[in-house]
């Protein structure tokens, strides 16, 4: 049987990917297949696809790398918890606040929201570092 923090692992990736299709979709439309399927070599750029998209698209694409780099940390938090058979109630429940913050961050990230996403971020992280820590206990 999956555990709750595997399960929420499983979901965070498949979040990943909706985040993808976020940022992909409206940046296709807005700066063309020509620029989003080339090499993006900075010689044939003006300027790196980021910065030439609008504000909105632009947080999409922050909200999305931001993502990558905190999934990378909550695998790890999944993967010691899970191989060291310390899965509990406390660990399953960091997983869900995690998964829930990371589906808040996108909307939080996406339209501004000052200190909001800031902290949505450090909820989501917060739980992975106690993931952590119980493992350790």
């Amino acid at each position: 049987m999956m555990t709750h923090e595997l399960l929420v692992l499983t979901l965070a990736g498949l979040l990943q990917a909706v985040q993808l299709i976020l940022y992909a979709v409206p940046a296709n439309l807005e700066l063309g297949p020509g620029k989003t399927m080339s090499p993006r070599d900075p010689e044939r750029l003006s300027k790196p696809l980021a910065e030439q998209v609008s504000a909105r698209t632009g947080r999409l694409s922050r909200a999305y790398q931001n993502h990558n780099e905190a999934l990378l940390l909550f695998a790890i938090a999944t993967a010691v918890t899970v191989i060291s058979d310390q899965s509990n109630w406390f660990t399953a429940a960091c997983a869900w606040v995690y998964l829930g913050a990371r589906i808040l961050y996108i909307p939080a990230y996406a339209n501004g929201w000052v200190p909001g996403r800031s902290i949505v971020f450090g909820i989501g992280w917060l739980a992975t570092i106690l993931m952590l820590l119980a493992a350790l206990i």
